[in-house]
C-alpha cells in the first residue's frame, strides 16, 4: 500500500445545483435487493450507505414509483408513507456521516412478473423480455406485458412526479430519472420494444415523448435543479434494441437541454466514441459519466481511476462508479492515496440479503484488515 496522495481532479470539490460536493466521485445506483418484500428499505441499508458517505454524491438504488413498476423481489419503492419513512432512516444516517444523496426512480416496464408484484407488467407494446426473469420462486419465463393506454401513460407520468415529491420528503437532495438499461423509459425510446403507432411511438419524436414528459413532470414537482436523468446509449441489456441510437439521444438531449436539470448521467461512457463527444457538446449542464471497467471482469487494480480521469479530460464533470464503491466503503480515500482495493466477492452475495457481501467489506481503518482481504477473492460482476 502506498500513502502518497494521488494528484487528480477527481478529488476537487464541485457544485451540483445548490449542493457542494467535496469531490467529483459519485456512487452509482446499484440494485442490492435488501428491502422488505413490500419495498420498504431495511435498517441495514442505512449502514451500507452511511459507510460510503465520503462519495461526493450517492445516487441510491432504483426505487419504483408504483406497484406495477416493480422489477425483482426485495426492490425498494417510494410510493407510500412506509417507503418514505424507511428511506428517511437511510438519508438521516448518510447526512449524519456527512454525505449527500439522490434517489433513482425506476419503473421496470416489461421487466417484472406477476409472481413478484401481483400484477401483469406494462410496457409501450406487448413485446416480452426475451429471457427469464428472477422471481420469488426463482427464474421464470417472462410474461407478455400489457400495452399501456394513453391514460395509463399519463397516470405513470403523475406517479413519477409523486414519487419525486416523496423522495424529497424522505430527505433526498434530488432524484435521478432512470431512462437506461432496458427499463420502461428505455423501452419507449427503443424501436425493438416500442411498436406503437400513436403519439408515443413511430418517429424519434414520438419515442422520446414519454421520457420528456416524465422528466419535465418531475422537474415541475420538485424543481429542475433537483433532477437528473440517466441514459445508456447503445446498451443492449435486458433485450433492448434501439435501432437508431445516433438519432435518439441527440433528439432527447435537445428536448431537455433548456429544462435546467441538475445533470445528465451517461452509462458506460467511452470518451473516444463520437456519440459521447456529441452528447458532451450538446448538453449544457453537468455531465456525470460512468466509465467502462470491463463487464463481468475483475476491477482494475487502480479501482477505475485511470478511466475516470480519461472521462474528466474528455469533458465529464463528475464520475460515477458502481462496483468499486460496492466493494470499497472508503473508495475515495483508497483512490486518493493509491491504496489497494477490495475486489467484489462472488455475484450471489450482491443479491442474497443480509450483511455478507454488503456491509462487511473492510475499510482501511479496520484494525483487523489483513493483506489478503485487499486482493481478488473471486470473480467480480458488473
Amino acid at each position: 500500500m502506498t500513502n502518497a496522495p494521488v494528484d487528480s481532479r477527481l478529488f476537487e470539490p464541485a457544485l451540483l445545483g445548490a449542493l457542494h460536493l467535496p469531490n467529483r466521485l459519485v456512487m452509482a445506483p446499484m440494485t442490492r435487493n435488501r428491502a422488505a418484500a413490500d419495498g420498504v428499505p431495511q435498517p441495514i441499508m442505512a449502514t451500507y450507505y452511511a459507510q460510503r458517505a465520503s462519495a461526493g454524491l450517492i445516487i441510491a438504488e432504483a426505487s419504483t414509483p408504483n406497484a406495477v413498476g416493480q422489477t425483482y423481489p426485495n426492490i425498494t419503492a417510494i410510493y407510500n408513507e412506509a417507503h418514505v419513512a424507511g428511506w428517511r432512516r437511510v438519508t438521516d444516517a448518510v447526512r449524519t456521516a456527512g454525505g449527500r444523496m439522490f434517489l433513482q426512480l425506476q419503473h421496470g416496464g416489461r421487466i417484472g412478473h406477476p409472481d413478484t408484484s401481483g400484477l401483469t407488467p406494462v410496457a409501450p407494446s406487448p413485446v416480452p423480455l426475451p429471457e427469464t426473469i428472477y422471481t420469488p420462486g426463482g427464474h421464470q419465463d417472462a410474461v407478455v406485458p400489457r400495452e399501456m393506454t394513453t391514460d395509463e401513460i399519463s397516470a405513470t407520468v403523475a406517479d413519477f412526479a409523486a414519487a419525486a415529491r416523496n423522495a424529497i420528503d424522505a430527505g433526498f437532495a434530488g432524484v435521478e430519472v432512470h431512462a437506461a438499461n432496458g427499463y420502461l423509459l428505455h423501452q419507449f425510446l427503443a424501436q425493438g420494444t416500442n411498436h406503437r403507432t400513436d403519439a408515443y411511438g413511430g418517429s424519434v419524436a414520438g419515442r422520446i415523448r414519454f421520457t420528456v414528459e416524465v422528466v419535465r413532470a418531475v422537474a415541475d414537482a420538485i424543481g429542475p435543479e433537483r433532477v437528473g436523468v440517466r441514459i445508456s446509449p447503445g446498451i443492449t441489456v435486458n433485450g433492448i434494441h434501439e435501432g437508431d441510437t445516433e438519432e435518439i439521444y441527440p433528439a432527447l438531449i435537445a428536448a431537455l437541454a433548456d429544462a435546467g436539470l441538475a445533470y445528465l448521467h451517461v452509462v458506460f461512457a467511452d470518451p473516444d466514441q463520437p456519440l459521447f463527444q456529441e452528447i458532451r457538446k450538446a448538453w449544457p449542464g453537468t455531465l456525470i459519466a460512468n466509465p467502462v471497467l470491463g463487464w463481468g471482469k475483475p476491477l482494475p487494480d487502480d479501482g477505475g481511476r485511470h478511466e475516470s480521469e480519461r472521462l474528466l479530460a474528455a469533458g465529464a464533470d463528475l464520475i460515477s462508479l458502481g462496483r468499486p464503491f460496492l466493494a470499497n466503503p472508503d473508495l475515495v480515500e483508497r483512490l486518493r492515496i493509491g491504496a489497494p482495493i477490495n475486489q467484489v466477492r462472488e455475484q450471489g452475495l450482491m443479491y442474497t440479503g443480509g450483511k455478507t457481501g454488503y456491509t462487511d467489506y473492510p475499510s482501511l481503518a479496520d484494525s483487523h484488515l489483513r493483506a489478503e482481504t485487499l486482493q481478488p477473492v473471486g470473480p467480480a460482476v458488473s
